[in-house]
């Protein structure tokens, strides 16, 4: 990784943390969800960057894959659990960050402990040559010994340039994975631990969407509408709202691009039991001489 990429990923991991922390401030009761994910989304671009997904405000027993649509009443409520996930990219070098939020109460600082805690751990460890099945030991010991489980079926993952999830699994259990981190890597270290048995599902379609083709419809506006999505955001997952701005009915030309198949969409994932779910996470450089947080 020569100097001019590692100072994409640095500042990106810059605005990605400073913007999780102030709105992680804003998440009080009776706040919009969407409020915050406009604010996440424009204070991003504000500063340098550009949204690598949508902000995800995942409540109680969802993990991941929610994000407000335009029309959203949805508030933040008191005793809710919210995982706030963003991600931020610099030319397409991308920092992938999250925090658990609980609103005005604090009975689950424990679970939101778990999470941290073995995030910290592995973070006192990461480095050139780390197994990947080490760092998921890692988070699956510290997790169960504050009397949680974690989450098996969802991983961290390795990060490239305009590439979310970009082939390597970072697990949060003790698997078999053979692969081990090497100099040059930008992973993303997500723990998530929950009060269920410790598995996701999701059926349901969410407001997060990704172009996996351009392929002319003989539509005008759905050509012109993908070909937006793909100068804004190349392949990288965009939100609903986003497809609000540019039309009257976004979910008629949302369907309409599904049924051609240009795009697909994320289901919301959520534990299988019920259990609530805490999740935090940090973007890391690996280098010959250990590892960069990126998201501090």
């Amino acid at each position: 990784m020569n100097d001019e990429i590692k100072e994409k990923y640095l500042k990106a991991g810059k605005i990605a943390s400073r913007i999780r922390d102030q709105a992680a401030d804003m998440m009080t009761a009776g706040t919009l969800l969407l409020d915050v994910a406009e604010f996440v989304e424009s204070e991003t671009v504000r500063l340098g960057g550009k949204s690598a997904f949508p902000t995800n405000l995942a409540t109680d027993n969802i993990a991941a894959h929610y994000t407000p649509h335009s029309q959203d009443p949805l508030k933040f409520r008191p005793g809710e659990l919210v995982k706030l996930d963003l991600g931020v990219h610099v030319d397409g070098y991308i920092a992938d960050t999250a925090v658990t939020v609980e609103i005005s109460t604090d009975r689950w600082a424990p679970l939101i402990g778990a999470s941290h805690d073995s995030l910290e751990m592995v973070l006192d460890s990461v480095g050139p040559g780390m197994l990947v099945r080490n760092i998921g030991g890692i988070i699956e010991r510290t997790v169960r010994s504050r009397g949680f489980e974690p989450i098996s079926n969802l991983t961290g993952h390795s990060l490239e340039r305009f590439n979310l999830h970009a082939g390597l699994s970072i697990p949060n259990i003790l698997d078999e994975s053979p692969a081990d981190l090497k100099p040059g890597m930008a992973i993303a270290i997500e723990p998530f631990a929950t009060t269920g048995v410790g598995r996701v599902a999701g059926r349901k379609s969410g407001n997060i969407f990704k172009l996996i083709r351009i392929k002319e419809t003989g539509d005008t506006e759905l050509d012109d509408i993908i070909k937006q999505i793909h100068d804004e955001f190349l392949f990288l997952p965009f939100p609903e709202r986003w497809v609000a701005k540019r039309t009257e009915r976004p979910d008629k030309v949302l369907k309409r691009l599904l049924r051609h198949g240009n795009i697909a969409t994320y289901p919301i994932l959520s534990e299988i039991k019920g259990g609530l779910v805490s999740q935090v996470e940090h973007t890391v450089l690996i280098t010959e001489k250990g590892g960069i947080v990126t998201t501090r």
